[in-house]
């Protein structure tokens, strides 16, 4: 997939959150303004896949040795936190309006959520193609929850104009403020594991380290650290105990380790060759060593 369907995506995104704004504002309606703090949320997530397809081709620098991966992590981090923020100053407004209704357009809210309903619905169908992508299947699903809202505002609008009940539109609007929130620690969460340098989602550290001693040669692996740099980016650290032999040798034994840390997805690695049967001079850290049987 191109990285402009998901600038299109973006900057569709952008205008509905304006358009939503603006009929929350004149239609009086809390569900409007909610659904626009979620579909807000939705900005990040695009942006980051876009930066994430621009700056993959990116080299590092004398500055950034690892290159710009995390620079997206960090602004779903920030993104998250002002989300979050957002999210609990409308379910607090959701809540007054509980307290004292405030009576609706239902005009502004039907029309403003059938134009948000054709933006999400496009979108999900221009991001079909990349479904295979993990990133882009998680802002596929993103899209397609923001889709429902939008249904569920406009059944809101109609039951409201036959039954009258004006506090339908602020149900609604706690009930997609309580989804914002849900989805933003979510984000919060998964961007500060990145930013700790917490291990990869699905990577086992005693997993990988017995997969390297698999390796001819291979008698002891220990100091094994694996972290993200972002995206799909994964990088390792570890040291590993072999027999004395000869530099070729080892070189062919990097390689090898190499080779079988790429089936774990880890692409970016730093090996530390130690002779065997020598005292260790620094404390394990992360697992406990790990020696063939």
């Amino acid at each position: 997939m191109r990285p402009s369907v998901l600038a299109w995506a973006m900057a569709a995104t952008l205008g509905l959150v304006l358009a939503e704004i603006l009929g929350g504002w004149m239609g009086h309606s809390v569900a409007l303004l909610n659904d626009a703090v979620h579909n807000l949320s939705d900005v990040p997530a695009l942006g980051i896949s876009w930066l994430a397809m621009k700056w993959a081709q990116r080299p590092a620098d004398h500055d950034k040795t690892y290159g710009y991966h995390r620079a997206g992590t960090l602004a779903a981090f920030t993104n998250a936190l002002l989300l979050i923020l957002l999210s609990m100053w409308l379910g607090y407004e959701a809540v007054e309006r509980l307290r004292s209704p405030v009576a609706v357009v239902e005009s502004w809210m039907i029309w403003t959520s059938l134009a948000a309903l054709a933006v999400n619905g496009g979108i999900t169908l221009a991001l079909v193609r990349g479904r295979g992508d993990l990133n882009l299947r998680s802002i596929l699903i993103h899209n397609f929850g923001d889709a429902l809202s939008n249904i569920a505002i406009i059944v809101g609008a109609v039951l409201i104009g036959y039954t009258h009940r004006q506090w339908i539109d602020p149900l609604l609007g706690l009930a997609i403020g309580l989804l914002v929130l849900y989805s933003s620690l979510g984000i919060l969460r998964a961007s500060a594991h990145i930013l700790l340098e917490g291990r990869p989602a699905g990577l086992g550290v005693e997993e990988v380290a017995r997969a390297i001693l698999t390796i001819e040669h291979v008698q002891e692996v220990h100091d094994v650290h694996i972290w993200s740099l972002g995206g799909n980016h994964n990088a390792m650290s570890c040291h590993a105990r072999v027999p004395d032999m000869h530099m070729d040798q080892c070189e062919k034994v990097l390689t090898n380790i190499r080779k079988k840390l790429e089936e774990f997805g880890i692409e970016h690695s730093t090996i530390q060759l130690e002779r065997a049967g020598l005292p260790a001079t620094s404390g394990y850290v992360m697992p406990d060593p790990i020696r063939k049987a």
